[in-house]
């Protein structure tokens, strides 16, 4: 589909604020959330993990994603960030996992919630407010639902932040969605490939693993005739 520069730029003004997304967890309006394993995840995990074990893996903006229950089972430490902490709650609840919560003493506002056997913390903040020296690095991400919607204006932004949180030799899946951006003001956000490759290309290898058809009548009702999602592996080498 070749898209005119006109496509991008629709989007490119529009702004959710941190108060919408809280609205949508309060109200249970989370079509995003996926109650099962993500597929893509499950298929590319070793691409992911590469054969190492005991990873750090980060989850951007991550809601009460089951997949953070899952790597940790695994024997990984998972770190997410979220905005709600209704999410955040809501996931140990869901997995029926104790947990304690503590301030983060370097952001004002901030808490951290962790699980009692200590493999997964997640930052109840603005993922903005986060750095390594914060949170520490990691070795791979899961960037699912994120990057796609961080507001368009943000994406330079969250983007050398990301940078700022990977070891060398780690490895970010990132999951971006396509459809007809005049049809749908978002989010979640139409990123084209030539935005990721801005957006990371300097500093690693960019491979497309997969594109996916994922329409359903969620997007019918948006007035979209289709929607895929598309699944990079970038490659931070050292």
């Amino acid at each position: 589909v070749s898209l005119l520069r006109s496509d991008i730029e629709s989007q490119k003004e529009r702004v959710v604020t941190e108060e919408e997304w809280l609205q949508k967890w309060e109200m249970g309006n989370i079509g995003f959330h996926k109650e099962q394993r993500h597929p893509l995840l499950q298929k590319y995990l070793d691409v992911l993990l590469n054969g190492r074990s005991g990873l750090r893996i980060f989850f951007p903006l991550c809601g009460k994603a089951v997949e953070m229950k899952w790597l940790a089972d695994m024997g990984h430490t998972v770190v997410g960030v979220e905005v709600s902490e209704q999410a955040v709650k809501e996931f140990f609840s869901d997995h029926s996992l104790p947990y304690c919560e503590e301030p983060v003493p370097e952001i004002s506002g901030a808490k951290m919630f962790q699980s009692t056997s200590g493999n997964i913390s997640l930052y109840c903040c603005s993922i903005y407010d986060l750095s390594s020296s914060i949170i520490g690095k990691f070795d791979g991400v899961w960037d699912r639902g994120a990057l796609v919607a961080v507001n368009p204006c943000d994406r330079q932004r969250y983007a050398s932040l990301m940078i700022n949180l990977v070891e060398k030799n780690s490895s970010y899946l990132l999951v971006t969605v396509s459809y007809d951006p005049n049809k749908h003001k978002g989010p979640p956000f139409y990123v084209p490939e030539s935005e990721i490759k801005s957006l990371f290309g300097n500093c690693c290898e960019i491979r497309c693993l997969e594109k996916v058809d994922d329409f359903s009548e969620r997007h019918r009702q948006w007035g979209l005739d289709y929607f895929l999602e598309v699944l990079y592996l970038l490659k931070f080498v050292a």
